[in-house]
């Protein structure tokens, strides 16, 4: 949330618009810290499978009517979804071209960014701003680091004000060195890289494990993050045993989620949990 909103308040004014999917963070799960710090409007954008298009976005713009609208500055995208799904490079130059076209800046959540990389096996860099990312939230929480993550702009916008920005919105922490001591150690070696397989690795051993034992699940897995179907009996059931959220009461889809630290042992008992309860 920090890193997002550092992003977006450097480079959006208060009179400005934010475009971002239905199920995005910075819309659904920030607490409406962008608006509260920004003052701006935010615009969720009908999403499929977690993405959004070009089509979708600019059906949203409506008339323009000059200062009676907020002005459209941004595109957000969240690589990968807060389903677990995927942007491919051709999906992200094309919301690069249109950011373009139309006179906006796109922004990635890349809270997962480095598991994305992984699963797409591309660089770092291809697909941030060799994609036409123009700001880049850098998540390495969820990749290893201790309360560590990085915005990274790749144009002039927000520079000069991004620092200004980060410490209204107490996010220059005290001794940050040791903070960011950590992505020399991710991101300096390909350690990143090593965290990110493995979780996506456990993920797929994971979702085989469930479709042995006919759990079905709401979309093929592509990273670190299943969303399998269950009945309340099996999520009541296999909640006595481990912890893990539920997505949507209402159709009993739960979140299970893998790590840098998930270990193949896990994987094992939580299948014979699974069979059990099965």
């Amino acid at each position: 949330t920090g890193a997002n909103v550092v992003a977006l308040a450097s480079v959006v004014q208060s009179f400005e618009a934010i475009f971002c999917s239905d199920c995005s963070h910075i819309w659904s799960d920030e607490c409406a810290a962008p608006q509260h710090f920004i003052g701006c409007k935010v615009v969720p954008v009908k999403s499929h499978q977690g993405k959004i298009t070009p089509a979708a976005i600019e059906a949203l713009f409506g008339p323009d009517r000059g200062v009676h609208h907020a002005r459209p500055k941004l595109v957000s995208i969240t690589q990968p979804t807060e389903l677990g799904s995927l942007y491919s490079l051709a999906e992200i130059r094309a919301l690069g071209e249109f950011c373009r076209e139309h006179g906006l800046l796109l922004h990635a959540d890349g809270a997962r960014f480095a598991n994305a990389a992984a699963a797409l096996d591309v660089s770092l860099a291809n697909l941030s701003h060799g994609a036409g990312i123009d700001i880049l939230s850098l998540g390495a929480t969820k990749n290893g680091a201790l309360n560590a993550e990085a915005v990274l702009f790749f144009s002039d916008d927000g520079r000069g004000k991004n620092g200004f920005v980060r410490k209204q919105v107490t996010q220059l922490p005290s001794k940050m060195r040791f903070i960011a001591a950590q992505f020399d150690a991710l991101f300096g070696s390909d350690l990143w890289l090593e965290n990110a397989q493995h979780a996506n690795a456990m993920a797929s051993r994971l979702a085989n494990a469930a479709a042995n034992c006919g759990i079905e699940l709401l979309l093929p897995q592509q990273i670190n993050a299943l969303f399998p179907r269950l009945s309340n009996e099996l999520i009541a059931v296999l909640q006595k045993e481990c912890d893990f959220y539920v997505w949507d009461e209402a159709q009993a889809i739960a979140r299970w989620m893998t790590s840098f630290n998930t270990a193949e042992e896990d994987i094992v008992t939580f299948e014979k949990l699974i069979r059990a309860a099965c």
